[in-house]
């Protein structure tokens, strides 16, 4: 059980740990073995953009699974996201504010730190047990699932944050600090600004995972996002979220489930200025899949 969990959730980044990151535009600078009170250490890849200088400033985007974000030749599945591709198209455009990117890389510990804490623990011993045994079933933990995310959050917010903020040109304040992931990074993106509205201005959450686990019979765990969602979502005067979803492979779960979101939303005042929610039609669960799309969660975020 051990060797199969480690070759599920290490293998994109244990072998690759060292590889150079080779980008499209823009130049990559790696913190490396970044040090935690809260986390385990892991490499940070900071992206700057062709025009980054010191005369100027520049917003700052944190993102989640940060191997997956720039170059296919070094991911565990030959699969990227393209943000430099994509960040460095729109800023040449002028579509979006001037940023940098902070790619946060996942560990073996992924699930724990990316599953919202506060919800998992209003879970119930029966509904915690239908958890466990589900991500047990899918090689994802081999005992019990623990959530660490607030201590992740922890992490970026009073560690990573001031880093980034003090070796950098940056703008700090929340309308200029962003926050983006997909699937489990969804769900702590969605944490991050629910948790931290004073810090992150507006969040990207693609392909939500909702159902947490990997199938929905007797699933309590939306339930429980749902229950913490309409007492937490931020202020849409000060706040702003996006949320995004395909049709196919695990996307096929979140419709419905992102419907519930939605109505939330609507009834925490949120309205087009915002949020917004876009559906994929036959858009599968992967990052060639969110390629594909990174322009309109990038032009939300980063609008002018």
């Amino acid at each position: 059980m051990k060797n199969k969990i480690l070759l599920l959730l290490l293998v994109s980044f244990s072998s690759l740990f060292g590889q150079e990151v080779k980008v499209a535009s823009g130049k990559i600078e790696r913190i490396k073995n970044f040090k935690s009170k809260y986390v385990s250490e892991r490499n940070i890849d900071v992206w700057l953009p062709d025009n980054y200088s010191t005369k100027n400033s520049y917003a700052v985007l944190y993102m989640h699974d940060g191997q997956m974000l720039f170059d296919d030749t070094t991911t565990w599945n030959k699969q990227e996201w393209g943000v430099d591709e994509a960040i460095g198209s729109l800023i040449n455009e002028g579509s979006i504010k001037d940023v940098i990117v902070v790619g946060i890389w996942n560990t073996s510990n992924r699930h724990a730190e990316y599953f919202p804490q506060k919800p998992f623990e209003n879970l119930n011993p029966e509904e915690l047990e239908i958890v466990n045994q589900n991500l047990r079933e899918n090689n994802r933990i081999e005992n019990d699932l623990k959530p660490i995310s607030d201590n992740y959050l922890k992490f970026i917010v009073t560690e990573l944050k001031p880093i980034i903020d003090s070796k950098y040109k940056t703008l700090k304040d929340k309308d200029n600090t962003f926050i983006a992931g997909s699937s489990m990074g969804g769900l702590i993106s969605l944490y991050a600004i629910c948790e931290y509205p004073e810090v992150f201005g507006a969040a990207a959450c693609i392909s939500t995972h909702w159902p947490g686990i990997f199938g929905m019979e007797n699933n309590p765990v939306p339930q429980a996002f749902f229950t913490y969602l309409e007492s937490s979502l931020p202020d849409p005067n000060e706040n702003r979220i996006y949320f995004d979803y395909g049709t196919a492979t695990l996307d096929a779960l979140y419709p419905p489930l992102q419907k519930k979101v939605d109505e939330i939303m609507l009834s925490n005042n949120f309205t087009t200025e915002s949020w917004i929610t876009l559906e994929f039609e036959g858009a599968d669960h992967s990052e060639s899949a969110w390629r594909e799309r990174l322009i309109h969660p990038f032009t939300f975020l980063l609008r002018k």
